[in-house]
């Protein structure tokens, strides 16, 4: 299956002030469309031609690294673009909440945990909550690896790529994971995500 570059769920503007329509045509338009791009070059005439983009993703890693860092991050900026909506952040659903609260203590500690994992991810990469053995977890990874290569589920997860915020935050990592935390997330679509990893 090839990769296709998604159209974003709302218009460029609709997530200012928090991120920019600079941020989001380049981030989208660019950086996506290159990994789309990448991924569909590397992907010709290699075993996983016809593979959906999971198989490819567990499937490249450890054994194409080219392939495996264009799927990856073709895999989470789909992902991404969802996790956000305009005047996102505020209640997280009943049942994700309720197990959040289990597994992690309280809304408030997931969600200084989920910053810290960004803060201290050293370079690119991307911090996340994931479901592992029935446990919402918080992770961080390298580039373009996420949980599913870690055998977990992927529910939430946030770009700390420099061109995910440099353009609105320069070197203010912590305020922009802040801010996606408290007013782009999209507790719907996380919610929905859960409902199928479990």
């Amino acid at each position: 299956m090839s990769f296709t570059l998604p159209e974003l769920p709302y218009s460029y503007d609709a997530l200012a002030p928090y991120m920019s329509s600079e941020t989001l045509e380049y981030h989208h338009d660019k950086h996506h469309q290159a990994y789309v791009t990448n991924g569909n070059n590397l992907l010709k005439g290699t075993e996983f031609e016809g593979k959906t983009l999971e198989e490819i993703v567990k499937g490249s890693f450890g054994k194409n690294a080219g392939l495996f860092n264009n799927a990856g991050q073709h895999f989470n900026h789909i992902h991404f673009w969802k996790w956000m909506k305009p005047n996102g952040g505020g209640a997280i659903p009943g049942e994700l909440e309720k197990k959040i609260v289990e597994d992690l203590g309280s809304v408030e500690k997931m969600k200084e945990d989920f910053i810290q994992a960004g803060v201290t991810q050293f370079g690119s990469g991307w911090n996340w909550l994931a479901v592992k053995d029935g446990k919402i977890v918080v992770m961080k990874t390298a580039n373009g690896e996420n949980p599913l290569v870690h055998g977990a589920t992927p529910i939430l997860g946030c770009d700390v790529w420099e061109h995910s915020y440099y353009i609105d935050y320069r070197n203010r990592r912590p305020d922009y994971l802040k801010a996606f935390v408290e007013s782009l997330v999209n507790w719907d679509y996380v919610a929905e995500l859960y409902s199928k990893a479990v």
